[in-house]
């Protein structure tokens, strides 16, 4: 599919439908009621992580049941990479001139050490899979251009027609009952 990918509803609203096009309701994913447990292949320092990162993912509402695969993978590339440098790490301290980034074929010659490109490829899917739920500073940017701004201060008016999301451009705002019917 040539182009951008399309631009969710939720950020269309945030923006104030810059196209003034019709907007479709999205299905929304249900968002459970407290942070869920680690699958069972999740183990060791991917668990950890689990539970490091994925309370603070629940409370914004960026976990909910159809991002458990994906964070599934974040936390298992995570428990992954992070083995891969203790081993590199392990190999450097017994390597006082190469620090374990060659190693030694069935030949006798020297190569690069295979380990080296996994934790390489493994932080890779760690950063790909962070940048998912927003866990990166260019993705927190991203997110940032698309909308999100700190509420302004109280207005006298406030309250009188429903409670209201501020929004960056200006004083446009839409209110949470609109909000809701258009997502409902």
């Amino acid at each position: 599919m040539p182009g951008p990918p399309p631009t969710p509803t939720i950020l269309k609203l945030m923006k104030g439908n810059p196209g003034k096009r019709r907007l479709h309701p999205e299905p929304q994913p249900t968002i459970p009621e407290k942070c869920p447990e680690p699958p069972p292949h999740i183990t060791g320092y991917a668990a950890d992580e689990w539970w490091t990162v994925g309370p603070g993912l629940h409370r914004l509402g960026l976990l909910t049941r159809a991002d458990l695969p994906a964070f599934s993978c974040y936390c298992f590339a995570f428990g992954q990479w992070r083995l891969a440098c203790e081993a590199l790490a392990r190999m450097a301290e017994r390597d006082q001139t190469m620090h374990g980034l060659l190693v030694k074929t069935v030949g006798g010659d020297a190569k690069r050490n295979p380990l080296t490109k996994l934790t390489r490829d493994l932080a890779d899917d760690v950063v790909r899979y962070s940048g998912e739920f927003g866990c990166t500073p260019i993705a927190r940017a991203r997110l940032g251009a698309a909308g999100y701004a700190q509420p302004s201060p109280p207005s006298k008016f406030d309250g009188l027609l429903g409670t209201v999301l501020p929004m960056k451009r200006g004083d446009e705002r839409v209110s949470r009952r609109a909000l809701a019917l258009i997502l409902s």
